[in-house]
């Protein structure tokens, strides 16, 4: 049996920082995955590469004023924590506000990792001041996306293992962790066969063996379920969001399967907050899949109308990019599994980004000759094709045809010209003036007073139905499993809690599988560029902690 320091469960971004961080500490490491080289770093990799930092040199060269206090004030207004078991979440929360206030930025900056400098407005909130939401732009995107992210810790890694530091042991899957008297001892599953499927895709399960490997400590980063629907829906928190959807598209890769956190359970470690889970609803087919039912999320501007699938407007704050569970919230509390944005070509071209790194290839390979093309006439090259070849998108030179068009896409034939009509040509004699009852129309007027959003992510003001605006587009918008916010209940070391709040000697975790820290330190809701951060940090915890 191979003895080691400490082993890390998981290859993804989460478990490449806690192993080079223990490798640094001058321990021996092993990375186990249940998945092939290939795909190394994990979810992380498809990300955009989103950062949630506080007063940075980006935000104030775009004249944002931020300060640890109003995040802090986001937050928490945000998180809504309401139960006795979060206390360590909210300890996680606070130690992460001051991370991403302070050292950061410092600590990826010195490692090789750059931002692209417009800062991005996510979930925006839209209702309280000490509500959800954030109050200023705080999405700083990776020079790179997410291969940008995870680079310097795979080279790190990979250092590490030709120099003999740190071991890896692909393709193999763990069903238990090893425990003797109270104390996790190391784990042990079985062999899967070598599978060269490309990166994201679904790989065999072929047993061809058994291994067990002992160590002083073990570190859990699997991540999350968002690629299990069904522990997905059993998750459900039905009475706050309503039903589960019988249909969803999966914004992460089939392996996401969350088998560790029942593993890991067995072994004495607490799960708490499962119900808390951060799913979007702006999914689109993918029309060239990597993994199966492979959902996009569409990073949406201001101004599309939006309205559930029977043609009716939501209400703020369910605006786009306002407030993810509130718009979750409204179209499964009519009963919906989809919902529609209708829109236009001026609003298309500005306001439509695609989430993920293969979706934005100047960023994800630093092209700035492309990136300049974002500011021409036309949409983006991946958003222009999602429009000619997604099976989610219609597009018509009038209303009347546009609907027609949607109801036989849907094949529900849901939807009304006359009543769409009369909501939209409100909303258009909403734009005469510089003034505006509307919220949406509002929002949209606000977006335009941050540069960064009159530059590159906001459409001028204008009638959605001007038909020089045009051609109309509807799309049609599923929702996309992704995040899980709950998970293994940790202490601020990244110990594993059990039932009685001790920890399990032996036992630690981080990234996703903990709920990025504490077993949900994001709460009910999220702000945004605040899940690939959560990893870096629970993860640098772990590693600076395990085996002490």
């Amino acid at each position: 049996m191979q003895q080691f320091d400490i082993v890390v469960i998981g290859g993804g971004l989460a478990g490449l920082v806690a192993a080079t961080e223990a490798v640094d500490r001058g321990l021996k490491v092993c990375v186990i995955d249940q998945e092939g080289q290939q795909n190394l770093g994990g979810q992380a990799f498809w990300s955009l590469g989103g950062l949630f930092l506080i007063n940075s040199p980006e935000q104030r060269r775009m004249g944002i004023r931020d300060s640890l206090d109003l995040a802090r004030q986001d937050w928490f207004g945000s998180a809504g924590f309401d139960r006795t078991e979060d206390f360590w979440p909210r300890q996680w929360a606070e130690a992460y506000l001051q991370f991403a206030a302070g050292e950061k930025r410092s600590w990826l900056k010195s490692q090789g990792i750059s931002w692209f400098p417009v800062v991005g407005w996510a979930e925006r909130g839209g209702a309280l001041a000490d509500g959800h939401g954030n109050s200023v732009p705080r999405f700083h995107v990776t020079w790179g996306t997410g291969p940008g992210v995870i680079a310097p810790f795979v080279r790190r890694a990979t250092v590490a293992a030709d120099a003999g530091k740190l071991t890896f042991l692909f393709r193999h899957q763990v069903d238990r962790l090893s425990v003797r008297n109270g104390v996790v001892t190391g784990c042990a599953g079985v062999v899967l066969a070598g599978d060269a499927t490309v990166r994201g895709g679904s790989s065999s399960r072929n047993v061809i063996g058994d291994f067990e490997v002992a160590a002083d400590a073990v570190i859990v980063a699997s991540g999350g379920i968002g690629g299990n629907h069904d522990l997905v829906r059993k998750s459900w928190p039905v009475e706050r969001l309503g039903p589960a959807p019988k249909a969803m598209v999966a914004g992460v890769p089939a392996h996401v399967d969350g088998r560790m956190l029942a593993i890991t359970q067995a072994a004495g470690g607490e799960i708490i907050n499962g119900d808390r889970m951060w799913h979007y609803t702006e999914g689109l087919k993918n029309w060239d899949p990597i993994w199966p039912n492979h959902g996009i999320r569409i990073l949406p501007g201001p101004s599309s109308f939006w309205c559930d699938a029977e043609g009716n407007r939501f209400q703020p704050p369910a605006m786009p990019g306002f407030d993810t569970l509130a718009t979750l919230k409204a179209i499964r509390a009519r009963g919906h599994e989809y919902s529609w944005f209708i829109l236009n070509k001026a609003i298309i071209k500005k306001e439509f980004a695609l989430s993920g790194s293969e979706q934005n290839p100047d960023l994800t390979g630093r092209d700035i000759p492309l990136l300049l093309q974002r500011l021409g006439k036309n949409p983006p090259g991946p958003v222009q094709a999602f429009m000619d070849k997604g099976e989610d998108f219609v597009v018509r030179d009038t209303l009347e045809d546009l609907v027609v068009g949607m109801n036989e896409l849907s094949g529900e034939h849901r939807l009304s010209v006359h009543h769409l009509r009369t909501q939209i040509e409100a909303r258009d004699r909403e734009i005469g003036n510089r003034f505006s009852k509307d919220a949406q129309v509002t929002a949209i007027r606000g977006a335009r007073n941050y540069l960064g959003d009159k530059l590159m992510r906001t459409a001028k003001p204008h009638r959605l139905l001007d038909p020089a605006a045009g051609p109309l587009i509807g799309v049609r918008l599923h929702i996309l499993t992704r995040k899980t916010l709950g998970g293994l209940h940790t202490d601020l070391e990244g110990r594993v809690l059990n039932r009685e709040n001790m920890p399990v000697p032996g036992l630690y975790a981080a990234g996703e599988v903990s709920g990025f820290g504490g077993g949900g330190m994001h709460g009910y809701n999220a702000l945004e560029g605040t899940f690939l951060g959560g990893c870096l940090f629970s993860g640098r915890v772990a590693g600076r902690n395990a085996g002490r």
